[in-house]
């Protein structure tokens, strides 16, 4: 038994074929705005690349780059198919291929969906690409004067200032590198001196922050150096007192950021798809009902359209035997080829006689 079986007049093929030709046209649309939305986040991506470890994150956004311009040109290329359905003399060149499209119509929704289930599970590896890429751009703050970092301050600055984040995952990050220049720190004096002799590294660690991390809207001027320090500080208890620095993290704000952005995207591809879909079945129907005319002389019959010829068990069934089938053979012709091979590699035995 036929799956989704239509019965369909002339007056229903038409308005199919219309409908289909028009639905087609908006694909195209959707398929220009996923690769714009592809675009973007390409854009965003590469923005703050330096603060990110690897290109694994950019994975989304060629997909759906491809994605858009994929769409766009099957869907330009079925819409014409619909518009030339209208007239049976131009349909029946377009005959031989509409099967293998339809074809490649399913793979290419296959791939739709699974670009939109990406767009929702690529948190995990944004998060590990982050960590790191912050971990390593926070260690070349200091290298201001050294080529190919010489902006990484800068950087770091405006990062920590639009995202109001404070260090990778929050500002004691800072405690544990060096992030002042040697050359603005004064090796003859005894501070100095002492802090770069305890530390096994030699390195000058201080606990204080950046400038980037102070928040402008706490009403007490910014403590930025000597944070963990009360004796420091006039009535001040780092422990309870709500710090004027930025609590969150770029790590988070980043990963929050691009995640939404991401998960937003998903959905609209996952609209695109249910189009798609729709669309892909709606052009299959119209195949089917065109095909199954009984009398091509008479346009005016009835047919029938379906979407799968037989259930969808017997359909899977039927795949799967064919499978099966290709799998023997190939594996027949396997054996054939080893025997010949055998018998080949076979030298025939020489007696002397003496």
């Amino acid at each position: 038994m036929a799956l989704l079986k239509v019965k369909f007049n002339q007056k229903k093929r038409v308005k199919l074929a219309q409908g289909l030709w028009l639905m087609n046209w908006f694909s195209v649309f959707a398929g220009i705005l996923v690769f714009s939305m592809g675009l973007f986040l390409k854009i965003e991506l590469r923005k703050r690349s330096e603060v990110m470890d690897n290109s694994e994150s950019h994975f989304v956004p060629n997909s759906l780059i491809l994605m858009g311009i994929l769409s766009c040109a099957f869907n330009g290329f079925a819409g014409k198919i619909c518009y030339d359905s209208l007239d049976p003399a131009k349909f029946a060149k377009w005959k031989p291929v509409l099967k293998p499209y339809l074809a490649l119509c399913f793979f290419f929704n296959i791939l739709i969906f699974f670009v939109a289930l990406i767009c929702f599970l690529m948190r995990g590896s944004l998060d590990s690409t982050l960590a790191q890429g912050l971990k390593n751009g926070m260690k070349f703050y200091r290298d201001t004067d050294t080529p190919g970092r010489c902006f990484m301050k800068k950087t770091i600055d405006m990062l920590q200032i639009e995202f109001k984040c404070c260090g990778n995952n929050g500002f004691k990050d800072w405690f544990e590198i060096q992030w002042i220049s040697n050359r603005y720190l004064d090796f003859s004096s005894k501070e100095v001196k002492d802090r770069i002799k305890s530390n096994v590294d030699g390195r000058y660690l201080v606990d204080g922050v950046p400038f980037s991390c102070c928040n402008p809207s706490s009403p007490r001027p910014c403590i930025q150096y000597q944070v963990t320090n009360n004796s420091a500080h006039y009535s001040y208890d780092y422990q309870t007192e709500e710090l004027n620095l930025w609590r969150r993290g770029c790590r988070e704000a980043l990963l929050h950021y691009y995640s939404s952005m991401m998960s937003s995207m998903g959905a609209v591809v996952l609209l695109v798809w249910l189009f798609e879909m729709s669309v892909m079945v709606g052009l299959r129907l119209l195949h089917t009902s065109l095909e199954s005319i009984a009398n091509p002389e008479d346009p005016e019959c009835e047919s029938e359209g379906w979407v799968l010829e037989n259930s969808l068990k017997d359909t899977l069934k039927s795949a799967l035997e064919s499978l099966k089938k290709i799998g023997k053979f190939n594996q027949v012709q396997a054996e054939a080829e080893g025997a010949e091979g055998e018998e080949g590699g076979k030298t025939p035995a020489i007696t002397t006689v003496s």
